[in-house]
């Protein structure tokens, strides 16, 4: 009976060394992986493919970021305003979705080094005399909310403006603008002219206010985990020494940087 037990314990204690060694290496493999949240409805930044994958300027490039330190990335699909939700709670490591760095959101999140520079253009249609954002005040705007370009439009008009609506995503704003309920859509520079090439020519148009200030993208992360903006910064960094940024860039928006 005794050595019974004693065998007992002996292979208690095997399993409990073997469970300990499986978490063990399920905790390094994860401690090897970023967790990355984007909005993937914001073509050329972040798109579907028909597999499910997520594609684009944004998510090549963070790919490339942690290949460059040694790290894996999983990116989800996510909501604009859940993405900071979700590296608030801890789901993901940080959010990449063609962020604009503003200083109201570097209140709640840090900010890599910018690694994009762009606009707010105006899409509107083709017959439209529109020639700057205050000419839109009394018309009807599409933005996607929580974005520059609502907060533009707020900054212009007012945050009670009558005329402002706000969406989940852009591809809802552009086909409220095809269909006539909107007289105009205020979203990103590279992003509308994304857009406007399906929209194909003579049906709208572009307008680019040179009153418009340029704004950055940052990759963002929860307030004060600086490891990981460390880490996202010194890839960032390599990408953009050996090259690799600049193909990705090309790739997507040519040689106009």
């Amino acid at each position: 009976m005794k050595k019974r037990l004693v065998l007992l314990g002996i292979a208690a204690l095997a399993v409990s060394v073997m469970l300990t060694g499986c978490g063990g290496k399920q905790q390094a493999k994860a401690d090897k992986v970023i967790q990355i949240g984007t909005n993937a409805e914001f073509p050329p930044f972040e798109f579907q493919e028909g597999n499910g994958e997520i594609s684009g300027f944004d998510a090549e490039l963070i790919r490339e970021i942690g290949k460059a330190v040694g790290m894996d990335v999983q990116i989800t699909h996510m909501g604009f305003d859940a993405i900071f939700e979700g590296i608030d709670r801890g789901k993901v490591d940080a959010g990449v979705a063609a962020i604009t760095i503003t200083e109201d959101r570097k209140k709640t999140v840090d900010f890599t080094e910018p690694y994009f520079d762009a606009k707010q253009y105006i899409l509107v249609p083709e017959q439209s005399n529109i020639k700057s954002l205050k000419e839109l005040k009394g018309k009807k705007i599409g933005v996607q909310s929580a974005t520059t370009g609502e907060a533009i439009v707020q900054e212009a008009f007012g945050k009670t403006y009558e005329g402002l609506k706000g969406y989940d995503e852009t591809p809802s704003a552009i086909n409220d603008l095809q269909i006539g309920r909107l007289d105009a859509v205020v979203v990103d520079s590279a992003v509308v002219v994304e857009f406007k090439k399906k929209l194909g020519d003579g049906k709208f148009k572009i307008v680019e206010d040179p009153a418009l200030p340029v704004e950055q993208y940052g990759i963002a992360v929860k307030k004060g985990n600086g490891e990981m903006l460390k880490k996202l910064n010194e890839g960032l960094k390599k990408v953009k020494e050996n090259g690799t940024y600049d193909k990705i860039h090309n790739k997507y928006f040519g040689n106009n940087k």
